[in-house]
């Protein structure tokens, strides 16, 4: 499954907030999508609360893979930005 490492943009991490805009653009796009941190578990990209349980903080480094490659850019894009401003 292709995959792309970014860096967290939003200033207090992937909270409920960044975490229910990622969740939805996911479910919009009908792709599988998944996200996980250095070391731990994938978790789905389309459960808020999956995303959640990452514990990923501004800075952290993220892996976003998906087999559609739409969907993979715009995950990546949103992780990166500060989704709090």
């Amino acid at each position: 499954m292709p995959s792309k490492t970014v860096t967290v943009g939003s200033a207090i991490g992937l909270h409920a907030r960044p975490a229910a805009v990622i969740s939805e653009a996911v479910v919009n796009s009908g792709a599988q999508v998944t996200l996980a941190v250095d070391g731990g578990e994938p978790v789905d990209a389309g459960s808020a609360l999956m995303i959640m349980t990452l514990g990923a903080g501004n800075g952290a480094q993220v892996t976003v893979a998906s087999d559609d490659e739409t969907a993979l850019a715009v995950v990546a894009d949103l992780v990166s930005q500060d989704l709090d401003a």
